[in-house]
């Protein structure tokens, strides 16, 4: 009784420290929702994106850089793709328009069923010839045995985004092959309501078209975020306690 009461005391505690955790790492955030009541989410200023602290240059496999070859007599260098300057993007610090054009739908539908029964039963009347041993009659069956499992499982997906926007990224990064990193960031206020929108990746050059815009679609290792913050945002996230007994309670 005694070690019961203890391993519920512990559990008790365990409980009141990760809450207590909890709180404490979130009471900077509501200290700072509290400063901000009636006043409207603050943009963001804008800042060079290679100068973030989480961020990182591309390196990527590369081939061995071609040198430029002109043909005699000729104005026309290989590898270009227009005779005149072209205006599109083409080094650090240049801007493109990136149209983001995601439509996902996914339908996933899994069911699984497991039965097993396993019973056992053994007699023995005899034991060596004799119906008792040291002293005790040998019971009638000694191993008996039974067990059974069940197991289903269901599980579907249903699946539908759809977003279409653009977004003026800029290049951070020209690769030794040519091909760019982009990172564009928009914000837009509405009310008391924040909307970011965050586009990151690798591009080509031919991939970018004649008025300076390509397709998230043709964006290699695209890392492309929309999300935002406010009081509808606050309102649809579960309370900090909840967050923590949702990951800690088995059921």
């Amino acid at each position: 009784m005694r070690k019961q009461y203890r391993s519920s005391r512990r559990s008790l505690l365990t409980t009141t420290a990760l809450v207590l955790v909890s709180g404490l790492a979130g009471g900077c955030s509501a200290v700072d929702r509290l400063k901000n009541i009636g006043e409207q989410p603050k943009l963001s200023a804008v800042e060079n994106p290679t100068a973030q602290p989480g961020y990182k240059p591309v390196q990527m496999p590369m081939p061995t850089p071609q040198p430029a070859v002109y043909n005699p007599n000729s104005l026309w260098r290989n590898g270009s793709r227009a005779f005149f300057k072209d205006q599109r993007a083409q080094q650090v610090g240049d801007i493109l328009t990136v149209t983001v054009n995601i439509t996902d739908t996914a339908q996933f539908a899994n069911e699984t069923q497991l039965s097993r029964t396993g019973s056992i039963n053994e007699d023995v009347n005899n034991f060596f010839g004799k119906s008792k041993l040291l002293g005790t009659a040998v019971p009638g069956t000694p191993l008996n045995a039974d067990g059974s499992n069940t197991n289903v499982g269901n599980g579907s997906i249903n699946r539908q985004e759809t977003l279409l926007t653009h977004i003026a990224a800029v290049v951070t990064q020209v690769l030794p092959n040519g091909n760019m990193v982009v990172e564009g960031k928009q914000e837009i206020r509405v009310n008391f309501e924040l909307r970011e929108l965050i586009v990151a990746g690798v591009v080509r050059p031919e991939d970018i078209q004649a008025d300076n815009t390509i397709d998230s679609t043709k964006i290699a290792q695209a890392r492309i975020a929309y999300g935002g913050k406010g009081q509808l945002t606050d309102l649809q996230q579960p309370r900090y306690g909840q967050q923590v007994f949702d990951v800690l309670l088995p059921f």
